[in-house]
């Protein structure tokens, strides 16, 4: 069974930087692409940044340029670095494996996410 916690989140001013942690387990994590979604209240959970073994990250528009996407296989951890926060970067964060060429969560199961608040 995967397991996926993340962790890093909290309460921070605009321009301020948090780094977003989510440690996998019960999967050979070094095979997958994974993802960094975000939900905020009242809307659908999207895709912001994906990172796979090779090739170039992905990153949304609405955070390119401020948030980087890396991995540790040896961790089994993906990492997200935001800067310049913004008050719409508030959301629940959550990690995910990647359905093969969709922006979409491949494990059933998600982790519980962790909260990011971006004050004005």
């Amino acid at each position: 069974q995967v397991r996926l916690a993340e962790s890093g989140g909290g309460l921070v001013q605009a321009g301020e930087s948090l780094r977003l942690s989510c440690i996998v387990s019960g999967r050979t994590f070094s095979i997958y692409g994974m993802g960094w979604f975000r939900q905020a209240p009242g809307k659908e959970r999207d895709l912001v940044a994906a990172i796979w073994s090779g090739g170039r990250p992905y990153y949304a528009d609405s955070v390119k340029g401020r948030f980087t996407i890396s991995r540790d296989n040896a961790k089994n951890t993906v990492y997200l670095q935001m800067s310049s926060l913004k008050p719409e970067d508030t959301a629940v964060y959550y990690c995910n494996a990647l359905q093969p060429g969709r922006r979409e969560g491949l494990w059933r199961d998600w982790g519980q996410g962790t909260q990011v608040t971006v004050s004005s």
